[in-house]
């Protein structure tokens, strides 16, 4: 592990980011779990990073929060994953789109809505996301929408009758141990400050625009979490029978490749195509997930390997290395834990 803190480092040092979190399992057990560097808060004042601190874990909701609550909702209710969308959300204009393809991200939606979303600006998302127009035909193209899963998110809502933050606590949180993990964090200055927005860092505050407009919660982000409790919940879907939540045999479905390196929820590697964050090292089937903020969820289950990477790369700005840095230290880790 000495060239995985050594590279962790002198990220750090050389302010490629600011703070982050290492969470490392393999076969059932935790094998590395280290606090680097440190962030400045809401008040300007300088934090040491601990392994305790909570992350905004951004797009993570959508297989920590999302994901999870629609596998239980078509285990425990009338839900199916071929229903659509409009079934539950009438306002929503197109009338095929089913919730599989919102998993997969096959809807035909667009990425995101146009123009962006400010955060200092009155629009009315959950109109403009139900009347979003298409891309393409729904069902045919692969295209990771932030919508799908903010549709998802009210789908949730409308069935159950309770905000996401309240069913997800309940349901999924509390009875799984992540004590850790929630919407709306009830203590926000221990969490890892994002970015700079006017007059200081937001900590404690989504950062994601579009779910800030919905009231700070969403299907496609708004959680809070540790490192700790996001390799749990990555645990619980490596070994589906260690848990009672949910379905074992839903759990196993999210996994399998569907296209184009994508599951339901997860990002899923065939082992062909774009390498996907992980790098190239790991094996095929592994799956994960990553967090605009600078937050990773990778599984290898040939491997038994589960490695949770949190940072909060945006207090840097939105021009970073993510995208390089991600997968050279899940090679290094992979290496390391594999050969």
């Amino acid at each position: 592990m000495v060239e995985i803190d050594a590279y962790l480092r002198d990220l750090i040092v050389k302010k490629e980011l600011p703070s982050a979190v290492l969470h490392v399992q393999q076969k059932g057990s935790t094998v590395f779990h280290r606090a680097y560097g440190g962030f400045i808060d809401s008040n300007h004042q300088p934090h040491t990073m601990k392994i305790s601190t909570r992350f905004d874990i951004a797009s993570l909701t959508k297989v920590m929060a999302t994901l999870p609550s629609i596998l239980w909702l078509v285990d425990n209710t009338s839900v199916e994953l071929d229903h659509t969308i409009q079934t539950y959300i009438p306002e929503f204009v197109h009338q095929e789109i089913t919730i599989r393809q919102a998993l997969t991200h096959t809807t035909g939606l667009p990425a995101d809505l146009t123009p962006p979303v400010q955060r200092f600006e009155t629009r009315d998302v959950f109109n403009e996301v139900v009347n979003a127009e298409l891309i393409s035909k729904p069902g045919t193209v692969v295209k990771y929408s932030d919508l799908g899963m903010i549709l998802l998110g009210m789908v949730i809502e409308k069935i159950t009758g309770r905000p996401i933050s309240a069913f997800t606590k309940k349901v999924l949180y509390k009875p799984l141990g992540l004590t850790q993990t929630s919407f709306h964090p009830d203590q926000p200055l221990q969490v890892a400050s994002t970015e700079w927005t006017k007059e200081s860092y937001l900590q404690g505050e989504v950062h994601d625009e579009k779910a800030l407009h919905l009231g700070g919660a969403s299907g496609s982000a708004g959680l809070f979490s540790t490192a700790s409790d996001v390799g749990n919940f990555g645990s619980y879907f490596l070994y589906p029978e260690t848990q009672t939540v949910l379905s074992h045999e839903l759990i196993r479905k999210t996994r399998n490749h569907v296209a184009e390196n994508r599951g339901m929820g997860f990002e899923v590697w065939s082992g062909k195509g774009t390498t996907l964050s992980c790098g190239r090292g790991w094996s095929a089937g592994s799956f994960g997930h990553t967090g605009f903020t600078g937050t990773s969820l990778w599984i290898d289950p040939q491997k038994e390997l589960i490695v949770t990477f949190l940072t909060n790369v945006v207090q840097y700005g939105r021009k970073h290395n993510m995208k390089h840095i991600r997968p050279n230290l899940h090679s290094l880790i992979h290496a390391h834990f594999t050969n």
